[in-house]
């Protein structure tokens, strides 16, 4: 359900990490259902519930616009899946898309003339949290924890922890998924070519092709990987019509971004939640010590995109997206920021997460967070081997940037 369900089916989706059974939402340690929660929605609901902030409902889009601006979050990051995947799939179709808008911390998701606006926030301690409000309009809108979201928002998709994904799958003509080609759940190290399958996409990206904008008319023969007709799109006026949406884009560069941001989500989540379930129960031996190391170079390896598959063309979105996200970045003092784009050969400028900034990230336990750092700084100094990928002149750029805009750093980052 909700937000991340972002694309993708829980029963058949796959991702490029080891399978990783469920850990349990219910251990003392994490108390996932019963809180108390911390996040921008948990307080948005207590305002609202409280009397003390009033949504405005609009004649055309409900709460959405009050929603978003509440919870700070821009219409240009707005994409678009038309695959039948949410808890509201009965109201999506080609011609109804999903609309969600994101941030670093904050996923909405509506659906038009549907009765459920999803929200999904990330609570420092316990991850990604799912909540819904009515769409009808009241004098005080209700946010609920649905019970059913784990069903789908916690499995291996999210690395077995509550959790946003995007999936890619063939779609037929009424937006039902189509398995017989598989599912791919995606972030920046899948191909360009797998990504996208059940999304509309905008933006140019050269030869290179995408299964996005594609559908199956033929009920009998599944879409293909790429409908050649459907790439390099600037508009959607051929699939939806434009002013049921707040823009009129599904932005390409939004959507590598959201990519990137979901795994990255689930990766901290799960090391987060592993580390607090053996400390509670005292397992501190010598392979609780090498599973926390392996976590800790995994997550690296996902902040410093060392494995990102890279683009062989430059790539353009079509909204303001590319010049608002970057606007949000925090700059050293040459103005470099790990929010910058690069969309030439690979998505940012500067290969190091803007996740570092997340509540997630400095949610994470001391240990845990420790480790993150020391193994980040033996990257970036040159002195780890595995990461020959990242060029000297980016490494130190890197440094620099972090060391003049992250709070909190360990001393030993600047000592040097």
């Amino acid at each position: 359900m909700l937000v991340a369900a972002l694309a993708g089916t829980a029963a058949t989706a796959q991702t490029v990490q080891p399978y990783r059974d469920n850990l349990p939402a219910a251990h003392p340690a994490i108390a996932y259902e019963t809180g108390p929660f911390d996040n921008p929605v948990s307080r948005l609901a207590e305002a609202v519930t409280a009397g003390q902030v009033v949504l405005a409902h609009d004649d055309r889009f409900g709460y959405l616009p009050s929603l978003l601006e509440r919870l700070d979050l821009a219409a240009d990051t707005q994409v678009l899946v038309f695959s039948k995947t949410s808890l509201q799939a009965a109201h999506v179709s080609p011609r109804t898309p999903r609309a969600i808008y994101f941030s670093d911390t904050i996923a909405v998701a509506v659906v038009p003339g549907a009765p459920l606006i999803e929200v999904m926030a990330l609570d420092p301690l316990r991850g990604a949290v799912f909540y819904s409000i009515d769409s009808g309009q009241t004098q005080r809108p209700r946010f609920a924890r649905p019970n059913v979201c784990l069903q789908c928002h916690q499995q291996a998709a999210t690395l077995g922890v509550p959790g946003p994904y995007i999936g890619s799958v063939s779609t037929s003509a009424t937006g039902r998924p189509d398995f017989r080609l598989g599912t791919v759940v995606t972030d920046h190290r899948t191909s360009f070519d797998e990504r996208w399958g059940g999304w509309y996409v905008t933006g140019t990206h050269g030869t290179q092709t995408h299964r996005g904008n594609a559908l199956a008319r033929d009920p009998a023969t599944p879409a293909g990987q790429v409908d050649p007709a459907h790439q390099n799109l600037t508009s959607l006026t051929r699939f939806v019509d434009p002013s049921r949406f707040l823009v009129p884009t599904s932005d390409l560069v939004a959507l590598m971004t959201l990519e990137h941001q979901t795994q990255m989500v689930n990766l901290f989540t799960r090391i987060g939640w592993e580390a607090r379930i053996a400390d509670h129960d005292g397992r501190l031996d010598g392979g609780e010590a090498v599973a926390r190391q392996a976590g800790i170079e995994e997550l690296v390896r996902y902040m410093l995109f060392a494995d990102e598959a890279p683009l062989s063309e430059p790539i353009a979105g079509v909204s303001s997206f590319t010049e608002t996200f970057a606007t949000r970045g925090l700059r050293d003092r040459q103005g470099r920021s790990l929010r910058d784009f690069d969309l030439q050969t690979r998505l940012f400028r500067y290969p190091l997460s803007f996740m570092i900034y997340s509540p997630l990230f400095d949610g994470l336990p001391d240990s845990i967070r420790s480790g993150v750092y020391a193994r980040l700084l033996d990257v970036l100094e040159g002195s780890a081997p595995g990461y020959e990928r990242l060029r000297p002149a980016d490494r130190a750029a890197v440094l620099a940037i972090v060391r003049e805009t992250k709070p909190g750093l360990p001393a030993a980052w600047l000592a040097r």
